[in-house]
């Protein structure tokens, strides 16, 4: 089954600490051919609960593929659970149960969770050892490795401006709040009808409108509006503030361009185990 959407939302994500976070941008479009928009937040800036509440919110109104650029989970096959020697459950959707638990950090945040909770798992610092004791990836992150798609970032790596930590943890609590309402690609199997949930990595919908590796970033409006043409799309006229803002718009715009690939929805390498318990990006086969 290929879904059918009639919108396609794309999230560029922050785990920072605070409520307010203007690395937070979120971009929409129908189907067809317009130029995709930014939506405007509460207040002039996201937080991570609006995010969650505006999905909430508008999922019903028309079927809409949501995007989101964080990992679902951490590794959980090679490794055999996700913070190998601490009790934690052995799924996707329970673990992000037990770790909206256990983080009372404000505005679904997650720091305190790799900060203090679970602290010895992630890597801050020379302090904690050898790094590359800490570079484990998912089955999808290896994956694409394997086919060319670059060094994958470790959600255990808690230090650089690369780092995934924090967002994809502070993640993991949206995803618990949202699933009642909208079932989350793979963990949940496609809905015939209704709206949707998945992983995107904006960098691959950037390397598909032909950006070099390395230069994924668009700064400008001038870089955004020569890779909006790959994906038959009109240029884009509004304001842009910052590379986050030109990911999600691009991305948008790539997931309305490829969802109805039906290969991208069973991809020869995900088992049902890596579905249950890892999750997939979606755009990966």
């Amino acid at each position: 089954m290929t879904p059918r959407f009639a919108r396609f939302a794309a999230i560029d994500w922050s785990g920072a600490k605070g409520t307010r976070h203007k690395g937070i941008a979120v971009a929409i479009c129908g189907i067809g051919q317009d130029a995709p928009e930014l939506v405007e937040p509460p207040g002039g800036i996201w937080s991570r609960q609006a995010v969650a509440d505006w999905l909430i919110a508008t999922a019903h109104e028309a079927p809409t593929l949501f995007g989101f650029d964080f990992s679902f989970a951490p590794p959980f096959v090679a490794r055999g659970a996700y913070l190998p020697g601490d009790p934690t459950p052995t799924d996707g959707p329970a673990f992000w149960a037990y770790v909206d638990t256990v983080c009372d950090d404000p505005d679904l945040g997650a720091a305190s969770l790799l900060e203090s909770t679970h602290r010895r798992h992630f890597y801050f610092g020379k302090a904690d050892g050898i790094k590359a004791d800490f570079l484990h990836n998912r089955a999808c992150e290896s994956h694409y490795k394997a086919l060319g798609g670059g060094k994958p970032s470790t959600i255990y790596d808690a230090i650089g401006a690369a780092q995934v930590a924090k967002a994809s943890f502070a993640g993991m609590r949206l995803l618990h709040h949202t699933r009642p309402f909208v079932p989350i690609w793979p963990f949940d199997p496609l809905p015939e009808t209704g709206s949707l949930i998945v992983e995107i990595y904006t960098s691959i919908a950037a390397r598909a409108a032909g950006r070099p590796r390395g230069r994924t970033k668009m700064r400008d409006l001038a870089a955004l509006n020569d890779a909006l043409p790959a994906f038959a799309t009109a240029p884009y006229a509004g304001p842009i503030i910052a590379d986050h803002q030109a990911d999600a718009l691009l991305t948008a715009t790539w997931m309305r361009e490829t969802t109805g690939n039906p290969a991208l929805w069973a991809p020869a390498a995900m088992s049902d185990e890596i579905a249950r318990t890892e999750g997939w990006t979606f755009g990966v086969i």
